[in-house]
């Protein structure tokens, strides 16, 4: 589950009989029948233990190639961060047949490699999978209380995040003073309980508003630049390079039919 070459994965492991224990960011957890243990980059995972009973199924996918297939400003978001805080989800038995046929029709196709739209074909079993997962996981949150005050500042981040307001908003200095915290204080609770620092989860919900202006014949990379109040039009070319592997004036091309 921790092996070095799955250290960029993320691991879903299914418990069908038994039990066993795991330690991830220093917290004990242990599992049994119908648990379901999701985890980004797995690395983190030690301290493994099994029962000689433990019975358990389990899938790996490159973490990026997944957190690809969605949409950057859906439940993933906050549903990572909480499956950081705590990867254990209990699932009913019907739940653990619909993941289980996820696992199955995946295994089943990962052979036929010479599919013309094998990655799509792999992607949108994938997907599947991950709403299976979802739907299970946002039941988890709605019975949970989070009373603690960094697990608050966090869910909080993300529900100011959601309005969009990154669109002109991208500095951590402005979402510390809504949240009445220092910014070093929001950086370092952001990256303790989800392993990612503020500024990759306010690029995740801007690169689909940059993305939709982009796709806006009608707007001139002036007026998109002047919109997210991006200071230079240099800058918000460097802003789209690194963000979406392509300038402005190159990725609307791309859109453009070959």
């Amino acid at each position: 589950m921790n092996a070095h070459e799955l250290g960029h994965n993320c691991m879903h492991l299914l418990c069908l009989a038994g039990e066993g224990s795991f330690v991830f960011n220093e917290r004990c957890y242990h599992i049994v029948k119908n648990d379901l243990v999701v985890i980004p980059m797995p690395n983190r995972v030690s301290n493994l233990a099994a029962h000689a009973d433990l019975q358990v199924e389990w899938f790996a996918a490159d973490y990026k190639f997944l957190q690809s297939l969605l949409p950057s400003n859906n439940y993933s978001i906050g549903g990572s961060i909480s499956l950081n805080q705590d990867p254990v989800i209990h699932l009913s038995d019907k739940q653990v047949l619909h993941l289980q046929d996820d696992f199955h029709r995946l295994r089943e196709r990962m052979a036929d490699r010479q599919l013309l739209f094998y990655r799509e074909l792999m992607g949108s079993l994938c997907l599947t999978m991950m709403y299976d997962i979802f739907e299970a996981h946002s039941q988890r949150d709605a019975t949970e209380s989070h009373t603690d005050r960094t697990a608050y500042i966090v869910k909080q981040l993300i529900a100011i995040l959601s309005t969009g307001i990154s669109r002109t908003e991208r500095n951590v200095s402005y979402y510390a003073k809504r949240l009445n915290v220092s910014p070093k204080y929001l950086s370092a609770t952001i990256k303790r309980l989800t392993g990612h620092n503020v500024t990759f989860y306010i690029d995740r919900y801007t690169i689909p508003i940059l993305k939709g202006y982009l796709n806006d014949e009608r707007l001139s990379l002036t007026q998109i630049a002047e919109r997210m109040k991006f200071t230079t039009l240099s800058y918000f070319s460097r802003y789209c390079t690194k963000h979406l592997g392509l300038s402005p004036s190159e990725y609307r091309l791309s859109l453009q039919p070959k």
